[in-house]
């Protein structure tokens, strides 16, 4: 905001969560409100989740866990065994510079205000009572989080 200004940006892109609120708190001191600009981070941390809930950061992102363990798992046996990856999980080939290799890519989820409580919390990522304490009840209310 110092280089460009107040209104020299559109919204911040985060890599995670930890820096979306980092983004946040210079918006703040710089006399931005939040809300006015969508904020993005990643990891669908307690914080970046009730930061979403307040309306201070538009979204995070959600990589299911479960699913990352269970194919990593499965990577993890066929590697030990000496063979490939299981046809089934390669789902791209991706160029790392000396070559295309197989690839197993997950599908990120994006987690806003309206899906908390069927992604983080329905896969036990979070908890209703981790995210809704009592400075967050009414927010998670409103958002359907019961």
């Amino acid at each position: 905001m110092t280089a460009i200004g107040k209104n020299g940006f559109a919204g911040v892109y985060s890599a995670n969560d930890g820096m979306a609120g980092g983004a946040i708190a210079a918006l703040k001191g710089g006399g931005v409100a939040p809300a006015s600009r969508p904020i993005t981070g990643g990891d669908s941390e307690v914080s970046a989740i009730q930061r979403i809930l307040k309306g201070e950061q538009y979204s995070t992102i959600y990589l299911t866990i479960k699913k990352q363990a269970e194919t990593a798992a499965q990577l993890a046996v066929a590697a030990a065994q000496g063979r490939p990856a299981p046809p089934a999980l390669v789902n791209a080939k991706v160029d790392n510079g000396k070559g295309r290799i197989s690839s197993v890519l997950l599908t990120p989820v994006v987690v806003t205000k309206d899906n908390i409580a069927d992604t983080v919390i329905k896969d036990d990522l979070l908890t209703r009572a981790e995210i809704c304490t009592a400075a967050y009840a009414s927010a998670c209310k409103a958002a359907g989080i019961t």
